[in-house]
């Protein structure tokens, strides 16, 4: 069955479960094991991650920032116009050492959503990311991105200040930062819009996450001139953690609670932090030209499965 159907089953099975008398601990455990059994055999599809990633009581890139990092100070403006705030970034400690976190941020309301053009940064958004990234660099910081946006903001006044080439400028600065770059991809990462904070030593994503070159909606409109052929779009484009691990595009998945993060972040928020902490102490060993190099080769045999099964 699929993440609907499994979810309305379970649904159905704790409704029935707070009917119990308290006595009746037999029928409850039965109920329960009926409900592990179905969460074992749901099988989820590429657009069951897609629907996933997209619901509102999804974590977003604040409340990661608030679990793993202490004293987050954030920054604004680009200085060059102005300050976008679907683009959050700013200075925080990690376990006591000073870090740069830079996060595509989403709203929690449709009124902060509208504001924050539902995670789609503007070329403010992504200067001011460079602007910080520059200034981790110059101070020696690591830097850690957070990636949810289901591409950059597409509006005319975007590309009229534009939004390509500041994309491009941190597509071209991030491949050569002299310092640790850190990536998770939490929701959607979708486009050049994710791409411009996803060049990294070091790239994580969430299990239920998905991560592609554009929309699915996008993809079957360019490919088929239909978009509602997104589901099966899904299908075609490996978006899944597991497709991208597989091809080796990311390093590693942080699993997720059936249901996704939403059900119990903290699980998901101890298991970036572990894989944070040893990707901090694995990149800053290295001398700078050695983290050059790794970046590069990272990218340049990108999906080579003979390169990396050689290293």
């Amino acid at each position: 069955m699929n993440l609907k159907e499994a979810q309305q089953q379970i649904h159905e099975l704790k409704l029935q479960q707070m009917q119990l008398d308290e006595n009746d601990l037999n029928m409850w455990y039965q109920y329960q094991k009926q409900i592990e059994t179905i969460e074992k055999e749901t099988e989820m599809t590429p657009w069951d991650h897609v629907e996933l990633v997209r619901r509102p009581d999804r974590p977003k890139a604040q409340d990661y920032i608030d679990l793993l990092f202490d004293d987050f100070m954030e920054l604004h403006g680009d200085r060059r116009s102005l300050d976008d705030p679907a683009m959050r970034c700013g200075l925080a400690h990690f376990h006591g050492l000073p870090v740069t976190v830079i996060a595509q941020s989403k709203g929690k309301t449709v009124e902060d959503n509208l504001k924050q053009h539902f995670g789609m940064p503007q070329p403010e958004g992504y200067r001011k990311a460079l602007r910080l990234a520059k200034q981790a660099e110059k101070f020696h910081r690591p830097v850690v991105t957070f990636v949810d946006t289901p591409g950059a903001y597409p509006g005319k006044e975007a590309e009229e200040k534009g939004q390509a080439q500041a994309i491009a400028e941190c597509l071209y600065s991030f491949s050569s930062l002299e310092t640790p770059v850190i990536c998770f991809v939490l929701s959607e990462g979708g486009s050049g819009g994710a791409l411009a904070l996803s060049v990294a030593d070091k790239i994580f994503m969430l299990e239920y996450a998905v991560y592609s070159i554009l929309s699915p909606e996008g993809f079957a409109s360019i490919l088929w001139k239909d978009g509602t052929r997104a589901k099966e779009a899904c299908e075609v484009m490996k978006m899944t953690s597991k497709d991208l691990l597989e091809k080796h595009v990311i390093d590693a998945i942080v699993k997720e609670p059936y249901g996704g993060a939403a059900s119990n972040i903290q699980s998901v928020v101890e298991k970036m932090d572990a894989l944070l902490s040893k990707a901090l102490e694995q990149t800053s060993a290295l001398k700078t030209r050695t983290l050059l190099e790794k970046r590069y080769e990272k990218f340049r045999h990108l999906g080579d499965d003979s390169w990396k099964m050689s290293k």
